[in-house]
């Protein structure tokens, strides 16, 4: 005989039908609340984001995601977002709607920050930067 031929043990209908299911017996548990995964650096890459969206949109320039500001951000210690934040700020007190993102890019740009960048020799500087 083959296995679709075999009989069924006897009462294998009779109590499958009688039984009830095993959800109402069970205690109701609350959902398991998820971690809060928010984090400093993540709010302040938020803040970041939305100023600088917020002209490129105007510019129509496409919206920057948050993995591109995190790939951008990598290896910057979250002391150094504050300090970029706080001076950003307060080149968009001091100038117009595009002094923030005009001045997180300039800050941003490693080529900026070596040697004779600023100080006693920047026309030096920006004339070897453009000699290569």
């Amino acid at each position: 005989t083959s296995f679709l031929e075999k009989k069924k043990p006897e009462g294998f209908g009779i109590l499958r039908g009688a039984m009830d299911h095993i959800g109402p017996h069970m205690p109701k548990q609350p959902l398991p609340v998820k971690k809060n995964r928010d984090t400093e650096r993540g709010e302040l890459m938020g803040y970041f984001l939305g100023k600088l969206n917020a002209t490129r949109a105007r510019d129509g320039l496409g919206p920057l995601s948050m993995g591109r500001l995190g790939r951008l951000f990598l290896g910057v210690p979250t002391q150094d977002l504050y300090y970029l934040k706080s001076i950003c700020d307060d080149a968009a007190k001091r100038g117009n709607a595009n002094s923030f993102s005009k001045k997180f890019w300039w800050e941003v740009n490693p080529k900026n920050h070596v040697p004779g960048a600023t100080g006693e020799a920047p026309r030096a500087f920006r004339q070897t930067r453009q000699a290569k």
